[in-house]
């Protein structure tokens, strides 16, 4: 064998190698990465369990919303005709939404019946047939599911294993250190993690809540490193320079640093708040909590009662980092009605979390789909994607978000409902904002389609979605996580603003707008913590949204303020390689 024939084996493999085959060669990083991966999610599974199990109950609740709607246009053909015909529409509704499930589920499969059978069909007839086959079974599955106890045996055994799952203790659960306790009539404390003082015991958590964040951080970038270093088949990819600005970008350091703590603060909302949101602001008068009363004696009472008497309107004021006469530790003090100010806080940032990236992610997706469509096919797909747009921003932001919101609440809609109307301010915030992202990303997106490789993908008879999700979408990723950074600050406004004047979070949902509304009349006085901590903790999140925007523009196209004239530097750039 010569060396010529022994090189271009051995050089086709190493260029043609999968990630698993790279990591079969060395195992040693992969599996001491994965060793400590493993250990950090034992250390909170029960937490990650919970997130799973609200995961599932959202995707319970978007199913059920999209089972309505043919019987919603069914009943409203059958109002207008006939009866009978009804069922009917429904029916034929029904289907079509099957159908397009089983397009998306094949789109996504990498072997299709087409390339396994070979009946003497065209591929396209071969591909419909499959997707009809899907549809039967889609369908017979869903008539299981609503018709028959299957359904609710299902839907059962799924909740039960949720349930045992997130209820093992972590390491911050509440049930493994306790902060909620009452002072002893010998002078210690009773209830808490170790005896400690229910201060020391929310400290302890807390600290606990931020080093492990801050450990999966690094563990994570450590496991990036890892790849680059060992697994990674290029030397170098634009990615390298793009994290090396970001990382000498200090403004955008302190936007991410901010932005990562409000996060966490958001998803470890439970261990961070002195005590439950059940307990202190839903279910206030279902609980019994204990404290020493002034005969030093081990009494009783509600919740609901002991923030009748620990309110900070003024004249009575339970300030930051005092406790109240019920031996409950508040950090930040009580609101208004007596409630612990944190806790209203921590499920503030929860809910405004969840409204901003259903915004930005619904709202993203549609600016990334449109831009697409419109930069690869132009003509009138562009135009009237144009006039949409236009229609929708020519009203002002605000005011429709206003309108909107007051027309599903009054009307009693059923996405009305979750969070009390946080889910509808998300969908509308998407509605209200796609056009205006798909405006930043529409010039990107004509000039990526323009590029050689784009024509040379149409060229090999590429499929065109095939072609936009390989070859345009990842160059104009970077430019709507600019944008949806930007605008993630001015939403969480938006909703405080909203909540604010009584249009937005109603109920017993926390949410930071609200609470400046029921502390504005106390800012001149001792409660002044009532509006002014959720009106600082408002301009720090929004601040740092804007920060991490600008640190993410200048690392992504560090062209965008320098006047740079390199349009396809510019793209490459926005994708991250």
């Amino acid at each position: 064998m010569s060396v010529s024939e022994s090189f271009e084996p051995n050089e086709t493999t190493d260029e043609s190698r999968s990630l698993r085959e790279r990591v079969a060669d060395n195992p040693g990083p992969a599996r001491f990465w994965l060793l400590g991966t493993v250990v950090l999610v034992a250390l909170e599974f029960g937490r990650y369990m919970g997130w799973a199990q609200q995961l599932v109950g959202a995707i319970k609740y978007v199913i059920g919303l999209v089972g309505l709607i043919p019987s919603w246009i069914g009943d409203s053909v059958g109002e207008a005709t006939v009866p009978i015909l009804s069922y009917f529409v429904s029916d034929a509704i029904t289907l079509l939404l099957l159908f397009g499930i089983s397009v998306l589920l094949t789109r996504f499969t990498s072997r299709s019946a087409a390339d396994r059978l070979d009946v003497g069909l065209s591929d396209r007839l071969v591909r419909f047939l499959e997707r009809a086959v899907l549809t039967a079974v889609l369908a017979t599955i869903a008539v299981l599911f609503a018709f028959t106890p299957v359904g609710g045996l299902v839907n059962g055994a799924i909740d039960g294993v949720f349930n045992t799952l997130s209820s093992i203790p972590t390491l911050t659960s509440r049930e493994v250190i306790s902060n909620q306790g009452h002072r002893t009539p010998g002078g210690g404390w009773g209830g808490t993690f170790l005896g400690l003082s229910p201060a020391v015991a929310w400290g302890i958590r807390t600290l606990l809540v931020y080093a492990y964040a801050l450990t999966v951080i690094v563990w994570t970038w450590k496991g990036y490193t890892l790849f680059r270093d060992h697994y990674r088949q290029a030397d170098w990819t634009p990615r390298d320079d793009t994290l090396r600005r970001f990382r000498t970008h200090y403004w955008g350091l302190f936007g991410l640093i901010v932005v990562l703590m409000f996060i966490v603060t958001a998803l470890w909302a439970p261990a961070v708040s002195p005590t439950t949101a059940d307990q202190n602001i839903a279910s206030p008068y279902e609980y019994e909590i204990e404290y020493l009363n002034d005969d030093g004696e081990v009494a009783t009472t509600t919740p609901g009662q002991a923030n009748l008497n620990s309110q900070s309107n003024g004249q009575n004021t339970i300030g930051p980092m005092s406790y109240d006469d019920y031996d409950r530790w508040a950090p930040l003090g009580t609101t208004s009605s007596g409630q612990n100010l944190l806790t209203h806080i921590a499920y503030g940032a929860q809910t405004s979390l969840v409204i901003g990236l259903l915004a930005i992610g619904l709202g993203g997706l549609i600016a990334v789909t449109m831009s697409m469509l419109t930069a690869y096919y132009k003509g009138i797909v562009d135009v009237l994607t144009v006039i949409t747009s236009d229609t929708i921003i020519s009203i002002p932001a605000f005011l429709l978000v206003m309108m909107l919101s007051v027309i599903f609440n009054q009307g009693n809609h059923p996405i009305a409902e979750p969070l009390n109307g946080g889910l509808l301010l998300g969908l509308i915030f998407a509605f209200v904002y796609w056009p205006g992202m798909w405006r930043t990303i529409r010039g990107p997106s004509l000039q990526v389609a323009e590029e050689e490789w784009v024509d040379a993908a149409r060229s090999y008879g590429q499929s065109p979605v095939n072609t936009m999700r390989k070859h345009m979408a990842p160059y104009i990723a970077g430019y709507i996580m600019i944008y949806g950074s930007l605008l993630l600050g001015g939403i969480i406004i938006s909703t405080a603003a909203l909540s604010f004047l009584g249009l937005g979070i109603e109920g017993s949902t926390p949410e930071w707008g609200r609470l400046i509304n029921d502390g504005r009349s106390f800012v001149g006085t001792s409660s002044w913590h009532v509006a002014t901590i959720p009106g600082l903790m408002i301009v720090l999140v929004v601040t740092a949204f804007n920060a991490l925007g600008d640190g993410l523009r200048d690392a992504i196209d560090p062209e965008a303020d320098t006047g740079g004239t390199d349009d396809t530097g510019t793209a490459a750039a926005g994708g991250g390689g």
